[in-house]
């Protein structure tokens, strides 16, 4: 079960996101639903901890096996998504991630993979086009340039 509950307030959810980046890129994904790129990740289960969510996720959506460097980010975010226009309070958990012997690199600049009944788009996105994608959470754009050494608590409003 995913950690996520919707109230008539709005939903919470708790996620992990992995920070994948090679070349002066970012991979970002999007879905046939969300017009906008995210990055790739998603909810925590229930009795799961944050690392093996991030990389179960990364199996589950590129099929990679990749390991963690480090957390970077506790994230905050409130904010109402575009599409659904449904109110969200999200706890999310970023990880540095290495993903140097999966292949990964080797899938182009852009690629397609399924998930179950989802179709997930990919794409490497140069760090300096960051300031001008249509890409969530709007935090990502600036601190992508400046990682942190330890875990950093952010609160993002959109």
């Amino acid at each position: 079960m995913d950690v996520t509950f919707k109230t008539p307030e709005g939903r919470f959810n708790y996620r992990v996101c992995a920070i994948l980046l090679h070349d002066g890129k970012l991979l970002a994904m999007h879905d046939e639903v969300s017009p906008y790129y995210y990055i790739p990740g998603g909810r925590v289960l229930l009795h799961e901890t944050a690392e093996d969510a991030v990389v179960r996720e990364l199996r589950e959506e590129l099929g990679i096996e990749a390991a963690i460097i480090r957390p970077l980010w506790l994230c905050q975010s409130f904010f109402t998504e575009d599409v659904k226009q449904e109110k969200f309070h999200e706890l999310c958990l970023y990880f540095l991630m290495d993903a140097s012997e999966t292949g990964l690199f080797d899938r182009g600049e852009q690629f397609t993979l399924q998930e179950g009944k989802h179709t997930h788009r990919f794409e490497w996105l140069p760090l300096e086009r960051l300031k001008d994608e249509y890409l969530y959470p709007n935090f990502i754009k600036e601190s992508v340039f400046h990682l942190p050494d330890q875990l950093t608590l952010i609160h993002d409003y959109e």
